[in-house]
């Protein structure tokens, strides 16, 4: 399996800005394997759907708008998304197309408003299938 994969469009119209007031009346939706159905609920009918010994994990991660769209000194659209910030204005980050930046590769952002410079590159390696 590929991260590619993984990769879709999803308009905006469909992103939630802000959470509901009341957290368990979030869309819940339930993909029954064996009668192939699916089914739309509400998140406090989970409750309905857990067996015991099952396992519920929760996510509670920050998510930062870290999508950053620029060009190389050559014109080229670069895609940054900002992982993890080093120190300062260092960040780690994940760059498509990864393969046409080296380091010392300068980026513009925003009609010059912000400018970037590659430090250091590190290969992704794909785990063992």
């Amino acid at each position: 399996m590929k991260v590619a994969e993984f990769n879709y469009e999803l308009p905006e119209e469909l992103i939630a800005q802000t959470p509901i007031q009341k957290r368990d009346e979030s869309r819940l939706m339930i993909l029954n394997k064996n009668a192939k159905t699916i089914e739309h609920k509400v998140f406090k009918d989970i409750i309905d759907y857990l067996q015991p010994g099952d396992v519920l994990v929760r996510n509670n991660t920050k998510v930062i708008p870290a999508r950053l769209y620029g060009k190389k000194e050559t014109g080229a659209n670069v895609e940054f998304l900002l992982l993890n910030n080093i120190e300062g204005d260092i960040w780690e980050c994940i760059v498509r197309p990864g393969n046409k930046l080296h380091v010392g590769t300068k980026v513009i952002f925003g009609d010059g408003l912000l400018q970037a410079k590659i430090l250091e590159v590190m290969r992704r390696t794909e785990p063992e299938k």
